[in-house]
Order: C-alpha cells, then sequence, then structure tokens
C-alpha cells in the first residue's frame, strides 16, 4: 500500500515522500497517528490538497533542518576510549553513542540518522554523516584518542620494563667482571705455579 508522510518517520522518509508500507503497517499504526495518508487513485484530490498543505511544513522542517545543519557542520566530538594492545579499542563507537553527545551539546538527532562510513573501532579521526532531511546532510568529525588513565598506566609499565631491562644489564655485566677476576686469579695461580716449576 502506498502512503504519503505528513511527518517525518526515521525508517520511511520525510514529509511529502510516498512510502510503500505492509497494510497493517499503514491502517494500523501510521494513518490513525496522523503520519501519513493513503496516496492511491481514490484519494488522488485528497492527495493533491494533502501536497499543497504538506509544502509549507515541508518547508518548516527543511528549515529546522538547515539550522542543524548549521550547528552539525565543521563540529568535533573528542572520545577517550580503552586501547587493547593490538591497537584496537575495547569495543566500537556506535552511532547512539554519537546521538548521545550531540544531545549533550544541545543537537537533538536521532541515531538512525548517522551513518559512518567505517566502522569506529581504533583511535584516530572519523567522519560522520546526519541526513536532517531528502537533501540536507551534515557532516562532523570524531576524533577518538586513548583513555589518558590507561595511556598512564602504558607509560609507567614501559618505564618499569626499562628500569627491569637496565637492572638485567648492569646485572649482567658485574657477573661478566666477576668471571673475568676469576679468570684473572686462576691465571696468576698458573703462573705462580709455573714460575716454581720453572725458576
Amino acid at each position: 500500500m502506498k502512503v504519503i508522510l505528513t511527518k517525518k518517520v526515521p525508517t520511511l522518509g520525510n514529509i511529502g515522500e510516498v512510502a510503500n508500507v505492509s497494510q497493517g503497517y499503514g491502517r494500523n499504526y501510521l494513518i490513525p497517528n496522523g503520519m501519513a495518508v493513503l496516496a492511491d487513485n481514490a484519494h488522488k484530490k485528497e492527495f493533491e490538497n494533502h501536497k499543497r498543505r504538506l509544502t509549507k511544513k515541508i518547508e518548516e522542517e527543511k528549515t529546522a533542518a538547515m539550522d542543524i545543519k548549521k550547528k552539525i557542520d565543521g563540529l568535533v566530538i573528542e572520545l577517550e576510549k580503552k586501547v587493547g594492545a593490538n591497537g584496537k579499542l575495547f569495543g566500537t563507537v556506535t552511532t547512539s553513542e554519537l546521538s548521545k553527545l550531540l544531545g549533550d551539546k544541545e543537537i537533538e538527532v536521532e541515531k538512525r540518522w548517522i551513518t559512518l562510513s567505517t566502522p569506529i573501532k581504533s583511535t584516530g579521526s572519523f567522519t560522520a554523516d546526519v541526513k536532517l532531511f531528502t537533501d540536507v546532510i551534515a557532516q562532523f568529525e570524531v576524533k577518538v584518542a586513548m583513555d589518558p588513565k590507561q595511556a598512564l598506566e602504558l607509560k609507567e609499565k614501559q618505564a618499569q620494563a626499562e628500569r627491569n631491562k637496565s637492572k638485567k644489564k648492569a646485572a649482567a655485566e658485574t657477573k661478566e667482571v666477576a668471571e673475568e677476576e676469576v679468570e684473572k686469579t686462576e691465571e696468576e695461580k698458573l703462573r705462580e705455579e709455573a714460575e716454581k716449576i720453572i725458576g
């Protein structure tokens, strides 16, 4: 069944778009909740009237989308995450997480509107797209860095490893010197014995 959307429905489209939906979904949910009207030949005049009425609504929605786009474009969201030994994140950065972070900046965006060109599974910079309206797409940058506490722990572990390495090296050098001294004393003993035999 074809319906004309009278409200923005994230899974179907924006106001004024024609969507093909199941009979039950259309008759039991979309139409009774005022989210859509029938788009068949019997309702053609009603469809045209709706289109005229919706034009204003569409323009309002588009203007609102453009305002949100201005807020989002060029925005940089910085995240701190725990990172595994292989440089990968523990889990991925999700669109719902990004939606929540945008909400914290007073930019209300549904997670379904956000798309990522590649899943965020490591540290670095990534670009996220937000489809706000039919032809209104905003972009923002997501920078993922290692959690500072974890970075500090890693630095401490590296410093400890360096200290251990230095201790081992010093111990090895001390052992080498001791072995040389033992060799020297054995050489001296042999020389003394040789002198006794010769002399």
